[in-house]
């Protein structure tokens, strides 16, 4: 017989009567009950769904003749069924289960071999731990930032970074090209003035001017991600923990 075929799917959550029938006659046969005919089948289901909306095919036979059948949802799938022993439709309703959770797996998923699979698998593992480094490296920069308000230079930020050479952080980033060494202090490169940094420009104690560089917030959650890449010169006694301490005030340059 030229049977067309349904299945519970994302584009399609019906299953034709034709399938509901196998199900059924296969969990009679388990069971030790006698198939039902397909015409009996067909006129049970009328009779249980009377009244309902349900759609219907035909199928033609190679006789030439041809059959009417149904297109159930899964809700209409278990009213029929219920009209089975409990043994069967037990058994029934847990392929009906099985069934309509394929609908949430893609075909195209569905026919993968084990080892593609599991490649899959190891992938979505891989961005999930993406996910949540992200999500943490991001609250740590924000706690960070949050000394930002009045503006923090790179040493001054690095002091909350266990185990960086303050003392290397400006001189490391001239050697990088993203400050300048000037005779009044440091100054920004141009490609990342008020990117990372903005300049100021004061007195000291001495009253003799100065050049002083901060961070902007995008150059603060920069910073620290050289931090966490071993990008920064660190300490001979450093203990080779990342971590860091969050102020409550700005720390002083």
């Amino acid at each position: 017989m030229n049977e067309v075929i349904h299945s519970f799917n994302s584009n399609s959550e019906t299953l034709s009567s034709i399938d509901l029938l196998e199900m059924v006659n296969g969990a009679r046969k388990e069971h030790g009950e006698n198939p039902i005919r397909r015409n009996d089948f067909h006129a049970r289901i009328a009779d249980e769904l009377e009244g309902e909306h349900y759609e219907t095919f035909v199928v033609q036979n190679p006789n030439s003749t041809s059959t009417s059948a149904f297109l159930l949802t899964h809700e209409q799938c278990l009213l029929v069924s219920m009209r089975e022993s409990k043994a069967v439709r037990r058994s029934v309703v847990k392929r009906l289960k099985a069934l309509d959770g394929q609908q949430k797996t893609p075909a195209w998923l569905q026919n993968l071999s084990p080892q593609a699979k599991v490649v899959i698998e190891d992938l979505n593992s891989q961005v999930d731990h993406y996910r949540s480094e992200t999500q943490r490296l991001n609250s740590v920069c924000n706690d960070l930032a949050a000394n930002l308000k009045n503006g923090i230079t790179p040493p001054a930020f690095c002091r909350m970074l266990n185990g960086v050479n303050v003392n290397r952080v400006q001189p490391l980033l001239v050697e990088r090209k993203r400050l300048i060494k000037t005779s009044h202090g440091y100054r920004s490169a141009s490609a990342y003035r008020d990117k990372l940094f903005t300049e100021r420009r004061e007195l000291n104690q001495e009253g003799r001017l100065c050049e002083k560089v901060v961070l902007t917030l995008k150059g603060a959650k920069w910073l620290y991600a050289e931090y966490e890449k071993g990008h920064l010169d660190m300490k001979k006694d450093w203990d080779g923990q990342f971590s860091h301490l969050i102020l409550d005030q700005e720390v002083a340059a």
